[in-house]
């Protein structure tokens, strides 16, 4: 093992990936196979650790799989415009524009049922009401 070599275990800690994600990884083509010791461990470089980083950082702003396929294709050849990065971003963006509008609608309607229903009796409680109609829970948050 050279001395910039780590171990799949290091790598996990270094990366903040843990060890099954990076063998999925490595499964699903995302980061490349490991060179392996003559007893077969894994080893991963320096190289490898900046695009676990990469991708776990992708992965907290909620990319799907193949969105980070393609940008780190992209970002395998830097020369490219960057074009069809801002592209998957933008998309990223209008889901999480979509999903903060949907949870938006939802915290009202909880509001709305926690004013209408305080304090008072279960039989005139918003909450419960509310919760049993379900056809007024699919009309406004399923449009959100």
């Amino acid at each position: 093992m050279r001395e910039n070599d780590f171990a799949i275990g290091e790598a996990a800690r270094r990366s903040g990936v843990k060890v099954p994600t990076i063998r999925y990884y490595e499964q699903i083509g995302l980061l490349p196979a490991a060179s392996r010791t003559n007893g077969n461990r894994r080893l991963y470089d320096r190289g490898d650790l900046d695009r676990l980083a990469f991708i776990r950082h992708a992965r907290e702003l909620g990319f799907e799989v193949d969105a980070i396929r393609t940008l780190l294709s992209l970002q395998d050849d830097p020369a490219q415009p960057c074009a069809a990065a801002d592209a998957i971003a933008k998309a990223r963006l209008i889901e999480v524009e979509r999903r903060i509008a949907s949870l938006k609608a939802l915290r009202d309607e909880l509001l709305r049922m926690v004013k209408k229903c305080a304090s008072g009796r279960i039989e005139n409680c918003r909450v419960i009401e509310t919760l049993a109609d379900t056809s007024h829970a699919h009309g406004r948050l399923a449009e959100a």
